[in-house]
């Protein structure tokens, strides 16, 4: 009886552990296919899979698993801006709240001047050293990084800018 469970165990445990492996090879197979920037700024699943990589490469110092990751969508039609008039509502409604210290808010988007606007306007009424601790990750164009810097200067968030 005793070697029976030696055994059960014996076979469970190399079960396990042939299983972390092939899950390990898994995520550096999907690590070495990296996912090309859109170019159709319409394409809302390849750009969010574009994003969310770009996020996840730049979790340093972030001790939150899930960051809260804000797709921006590109255009100017009625539709689109309802859309993003919404969403910036959320965000404004979060940075009121203010983010516990160790999370994430990365924001991105195929057209980066839509994008820093959103996020100037969305930290417009932060409290001053309200985001102390949290890093806000910024997906755009080297023209638009100072203007987002400055708009969260005041919250004290630790600023990461990503060139798309």
């Amino acid at each position: 009886m005793r070697k029976t469970y030696y055994a059960v165990a014996l076979g469970l445990g190399l079960a396990l552990s042939l299983s972390a492996c092939h899950k390990k090879q898994e995520a550096a197979t999907q690590q070495v296919a990296a996912v090309q920037r859109p170019s159709n700024p319409n394409d809302v699943a390849g750009w969010q899979q574009y994003l969310g990589q770009l996020v996840q490469n730049n979790m340093q110092g972030v001790t939150s698993s899930s960051p809260y990751v804000y797709f921006v969508p590109a255009g100017n039609d009625a539709a689109t801006q309802g859309a993003r008039d919404r969403q910036l509502q959320q965000v404004q409604d979060v940075v009121a709240r203010t983010v516990l210290p160790g999370n994430m808010l990365a924001f991105g988007g195929p057209d980066s001047s839509i994008t820093a606007k959103f996020i100037e306007n969305a930290f417009n009424g932060a409290q001053a050293g309200s985001f102390k601790g949290v890093t806000v990750l910024f997906i755009g164009d080297k023209a638009d990084e100072a203007a987002v810097q400055q708009a969260l200067a005041p919250s004290a968030a630790t600023f990461k800018f990503v060139q798309m």
